[in-house]
This record gives C-alpha cells, sequence and structure tokens, in this order.
C-alpha cells in the first residue's frame, strides 16, 4: 500500500495533453508549447525567466533544511519540417526538422506555422507510377507542401510545418503526435503543480531537443542543480513480429508503466538514481518496466556533461509509432509515470547521492 496520498489524474491533465500536442512547436520555434508552459507555471514557480535559447526555467523552491537542488528536465519541441523556398501558387520545398522517415510523410496532411494552415505534402498517385517506382523512396527535393493558391501569402520560407494529427481520445489510450514529448511538458507541469517540501525543484521545459539535446545544455549549465531527472517518451516495440521470432530491440511495452532508464547512446544512468526509483516503485506499488538499453537519447545526453557532472536518470512514458504523424499511448502508463517521478522526489534526500 502507498504511503503517499497522490493526487487525482484525469480530465484537466488529459485537457492540458491535448493543448500542448495539438500545438506546432517544431525544434527552434517552440513558441506555442512556451506560451502555454508559461501561462501554467508562473502562478506555481517562486522564479521563472525564458533564456536566451528559449528554455523556460521555472523554480519552486522547498522549505527543508537539507534540500537537493533537483532538475526535473521535458523538452517542448517535435520533429517536423521548415519551408525553404516558394515555387508559387501554394507550393513550397522543405527540409526535415529531426528524426522523420522519408516513407511516413507521403500525402499526410500538416499544419503549417503557428495558425495551423493546412497543406498536404504532395506525391504522385499510384494511377502515373510505375511497378519500378513504387519500390524507390522519393527523394525529399522532389517533393512538396501545397497549402493552395489561397493560403500561398500566409506562410513563407523559414517556417516550421508538422503532422495535422487532432488529439483523440480512444477508450484507456491516447493518439496524438509529439506525444514525444509533450506527455513530460504536462507531467513536468504537474509536478510544479504538486512541488515536494524535501527539494528545490529547478524545471526545465527545453528546446530544440530532437536537433542535439541543445536547450538542455544551456539549461542545465545555468541552473547547476545537484541531480537531474528527464522525462520523455519512448518507442514501444510491442506488436507482434512477423515471423513469429521475440522481439529482442525495444522491450518497453504499453501497460506495463514508466520505463526507466539503464543506458542509452548518449548516456549511462547514475546507479543510485535507478535504485531509487526501482525502491520507490516497488515501496508504493507501482508498476514500471526498463528501457533496454541501447540507441536514441534524452536531454540527459547533454545534461550529465555539465558543470563538474551532474547524476541523471531518464523516465520515459511508452508510446507506439513514434516520429511519425499519429503515436499511440495509455493514460495509465502517463499516470504512472507522474506518480514514480513525484514519490521518487517525495522520498529524496541528500543520503541518495551521498554514497
Amino acid at each position: 500500500m502507498s504511503s503517499f496520498d497522490f493526487p487525482s489524474f484525469g480530465a484537466r491533465q488529459l485537457r492540458l495533453l491535448e493543448r500542448l500536442t495539438n500545438a506546432v512547436a517544431v525544434s527552434g520555434d517552440e513558441g506555442a508549447v512556451r506560451k502555454i508552459v508559461l501561462e501554467h507555471v508562473r502562478p506555481l514557480a517562486d522564479e521563472v525567466r525564458v533564456d536566451a535559447l528559449g528554455n523556460v526555467l521555472a523554480v519552486k523552491r522547498g522549505t527543508a533544511s537539507r534540500r537537493l537542488r533537483v532538475m526535473i528536465a521535458a523538452h517542448m519541441d517535435e520533429i517536423g519540417f521548415m519551408l525553404t523556398h516558394d515555387d508559387g501558387k501554394g507550393l513550397f520545398r522543405f527540409g526535415k526538422v529531426g528524426g522523420i522517415d522519408t516513407r511516413n510523410i507521403l500525402g499526410k496532411a500538416v499544419w503549417v506555422g503557428p495558425d495551423r494552415i493546412p497543406g498536404v505534402i504532395g506525391m504522385t498517385p499510384i494511377h502515373l507510377t510505375t511497378p519500378e517506382s513504387r519500390k524507390r523512396v522519393p527523394d525529399l527535393d522532389a517533393l512538396r507542401i501545397d497549402v493552395g493558391p489561397e493560403n500561398a501569402g500566409k506562410v513563407k520560407p523559414g517556417m516550421r510545418a508538422t503532422f495535422a494529427t487532432e488529439f483523440q481520445r480512444l477508450g484507456a489510450s491516447i493518439r496524438a503526435k509529439a506525444l514525444d514529448d509533450r506527455f513530460g511538458v504536462a507531467t513536468l507541469i504537474e509536478l510544479m503543480r504538486h512541488a515536494p517540501e524535501n527539494i528545490d525543484l529547478l524545471a526545465a521545459f527545453t528546446v530544440q531537443e530532437e536537433v542535439g539535446l541543445r536547450g538542455a545544455q544551456v539549461a542545465a549549465f545555468a541552473l547547476e542543480p545537484d541531480i537531474a531527472f528527464v522525462l520523455d517518451c519512448t518507442p514501444a516495440l510491442d506488436m507482434p513480429h512477423p515471423d513469429g521470432e521475440p522481439n529482442t530491440r525495444y522491450n518497453t511495452r504499453l501497460g506495463n508503466g514508466p520505463a526507466i532508464y539503464t543506458a542509452d547512446r548518449a548516456t549511462l544512468s547514475d546507479p543510485r538514481l535507478i535504485h531509487h526509483l526501482v525502491e520507490t516503485a516497488e515501496a508504493e506499488g507501482l508498476p514500471y518496466q526498463f528501457r533496454q538499453a541501447g540507441g536514441g537519447g534524452t536531454d540527459a545526453g547533454a545534461i550529465h556533461k555539465q558543470r563538474g557532472g551532474i547524476p541523471s536518470v531518464s523516465v520515459s512514458t511508452p508510446a507506439r509509432y513514434l516520429h511519425s504523424p499519429a503515436s499511440i499511448a495509455r493514460i495509465d502508463d502517463w499516470k504512472h509515470t507522474f506518480y514514480l517521478v513525484l514519490a521518487a522526489l517525495r522520498r529524496l534526500t541528500p543520503e541518495v547521492v551521498s554514497g
């Protein structure tokens, strides 16, 4: 039985996540999400500032006499596109921002700019292709974002675009774009709302994670924390394997709770913090799983190397089909991610990292 009373989790948090996922905030142009973040954290924090890169840094000080300075990071940006050239009549050349498979974008509807101007990524219809051409993925240079002549004057090169996927609740699940990492952003806002008194909570809503962990590097240097937790969203590769062989790549699965990182391409998580999270989950009766060590990475990859070194660990909500037009995740996995990190913060003492 849990030793804590956990906050209620439901309709209010889902409304916040819906606003966040429906916003267009591709790397380098995170203003739409930053506006929502500031709206929520300003009434909660003792100090809020936006740094030169656009990170939102918010501090909520505790009252205990011996307090760790705990950085919690979640990135505001998402993968998407940048318009690069106006070909006229509403047709624009574009480049990819972040990790996107070109096969996933053909014929997809997009939103362009903060006003979400509708468009589509054009492709050759099957009637006009040959069997040989269908075997090849088109070069990005051959594709265009088509917003139509009537919208041609409303967008221009330099604007960002992303998939036009509206948030939708599907029973116990969520379908949306940009769950990587609006899950983390929404969770961090909730942690600010329920910040425990035994720590100084240093919230970093970071920019440009998808293109190289850039905002986190600056934020960690400025905040100078004792330790760091990174909130993200990780791929769940839990679909049936076509030949019946066991899946050995990512072992995170929907419905199994938050995923604790042991290692990824950029970080070896601090074993003291891994132990603290596992001990907390088992003490509080919360589900958890380990994210299989391997590729990928989070803001922890930049944070742990700042100053004299910052012990860091990542905790992610699993979701299917990340970096695609739509992802699927379970509401309970998100809720339990919030509960696990909140309980871990409440149980933190300097002794956790002094050994």
